[in-house]
């Protein structure tokens, strides 16, 4: 097995707490229709390039049940700005339309194979993985983004269809693993399309 969760698989449980001071778990987002969690932080210039994108397709599908979640799993010994005080920062300063958890013990982040920030995943009714990989084809440079995977899945499931494309590789900074180089993968982390 990856180390990512592969299409069809069940989304794992989680309980983290949030910038809004609250603690959420995966049954907290029970009514979503469709629910995209994905591995973010602060700092990563392939996340803050693309933020305001994520943004748009959130508002675009809040209205037809998409909730997102965002996590950010990022070690703070590495980035001292992955920090929870600054992710209540980053969500006061933005006002970004997805609660936004942290996951220091990096636990969620192994669950989920997370690979990259940005990494999203996304879960149907039952809660099984129907699309992950990248949100954008150029994260960093958003008026040079020339196709938007992530929405085009939703786009699809909310049409009732099966998404054409349910993988893609993620583009971004490595997750921040503890204790590790800020380059550092685990060892049976890879590209999920070859």
């Amino acid at each position: 097995m990856g180390f990512t969760l592969q299409i069809g698989d069940k989304a794992p449980s989680f309980e983290l707490p949030a910038t809004d001071g609250k603690n959420y778990k995966l049954d907290d987002f029970g009514d979503a229709e469709f629910l995209v969690v994905f591995f973010t932080c602060n700092h990563c210039p392939f996340v803050t390039g693309s933020d305001e994108v994520t943004r748009s397709t959130a508002e675009k599908y809040a209205d037809k049940g998409t909730v997102f979640v965002a996590i950010n799993s990022n070690s703070e010994n590495t980035y001292a700005s992955d920090d929870f005080a600054h992710m209540v920062e980053r969500m006061n300063q933005e006002q970004f339309p997805w609660i936004y958890l942290r996951d220091q013990s990096q636990e969620v982040a192994k669950a989920y194979g997370a690979l990259r920030t940005p990494h999203f995943y996304v879960f149907d009714s039952n809660r099984k993985l129907v699309y992950t990989g990248r949100g954008v084809d150029n994260p960093r440079n958003a008026d040079q983004i020339t196709f938007n995977d992530l929405d085009n899945a939703l786009a699809e499931l909310t049409e009732g269809k099966p998404v054409s494309t349910p993988v893609t590789n993620p583009i971004g900074c490595n997750v921040k693993w503890d204790g590790q180089d800020a380059h550092w993968m685990p060892e049976d982390a890879c590209d999920l399309v070859l």
